[in-house]
């Protein structure tokens, strides 16, 4: 808030919150829905990620990540059907 210079009425009115329960999660002293603390973040233009606890050193430290994912996802499995098809094609 204090880098975006973003008021706490701001950040409660934007993030759908009430003053109660910004003040409660700012506290760091209570227990806090993930919806409330997802609506914070995204006002604040900030993405919450979460890393193996092994990578979080490296994140932390800003070094990158370049590991390739253990599951390959769906859309990566087509891409790399499509590169094989035109690899076929190509000869």
């Amino acid at each position: 808030m204090k880098r975006q210079k973003m008021p706490q009425v701001r950040l409660v009115r934007e993030a759908g919150l009430s003053a109660r329960t910004l003040q409660l999660i700012l506290s760091g002293e209570h227990d806090f829905k993930l919806s409330s603390l997802f609506a914070i973040v995204d006002r604040l233009g900030l993405e919450m990620v979460l890393v193996p606890k092994e990578s979080a050193a490296a994140v932390q430290a800003g070094q990158s990540l370049t590991t390739e994912p253990v599951v390959e996802s769906k859309v990566q499995a087509a891409l790399n059907a499509l590169k094989e098809r035109g690899a076929d094609h190509a000869d």
